[in-house]
């Protein structure tokens, strides 16, 4: 009786859920923000600081900081982090020259304060493109399977088809109906 009270409960109920989405420059991530958001592609340029939109998916509400990856804005995503539920990190499939990088900035995240609850869906984007890394080589690539401390999950996507984004969300969403 208890859960299907707190089924109905939570049909009635906006509470938000924050997400930050990061991941090195021109990785997808405000294509992803905005795939989300109306469902499209828009043109974007280079986020300078950070975009924050409401999604609503199943009733959820979910507020989204895409905030920008270049080397310089790095330093900072670090303010973004208090009270986050959730990390996308968008990994650009095809760059495989740094992916490393990637790796490093995640292992930061993963072991700053504010983000000691924080369950990290990876999206592996532009599957779509020649010669992109599977989401399995990439998941080696991060050592993924080492990370014991955070609830994660890797999916394969393409920002511009939405493919894949779907799935990611739905994953979000059992992380939060298990919580």
């Amino acid at each position: 009786m208890g859960i299907l009270f707190a089924k109905i409960w939570s049909l009635f109920t906006n509470e938000e859920h924050k997400i930050v989405i990061v991941g090195l420059d021109n990785a997808g991530k405000t294509t992803i923000l905005y795939q989300f958001l109306m469902n499209e592609v828009v043109h974007t340029s280079p986020t300078i600081g950070s975009n924050v939109e409401e999604v609503v998916w199943k009733n959820i509400h979910f507020i989204m900081w895409d905030i920008g990856g270049q080397e310089s804005l790095r330093a900072a995503w670090n303010t973004y982090y208090s009270n986050t539920e959730f990390v996308i990190l968008v990994i650009d499939s095809t760059d495989r020259e740094r992916l490393s990088i990637s790796r490093e900035e995640l292992y930061k995240m993963l072991a700053h304060d504010d983000l000691h609850k924080a369950a990290v869906l990876i999206f592996a984007n532009k599957q779509d493109l020649k010669g992109s890394m599977t989401a399995a080589e990439i998941s080696q690539q991060l050592n993924l399977t080492s990370i014991k401390s955070h609830r994660w999950q890797i999916q394969s996507c393409c920002a511009l088809t939405g493919e894949g984004l779907y799935q990611g969300l739905e994953w979000i969403c059992c992380q939060l109906k298990n919580k």
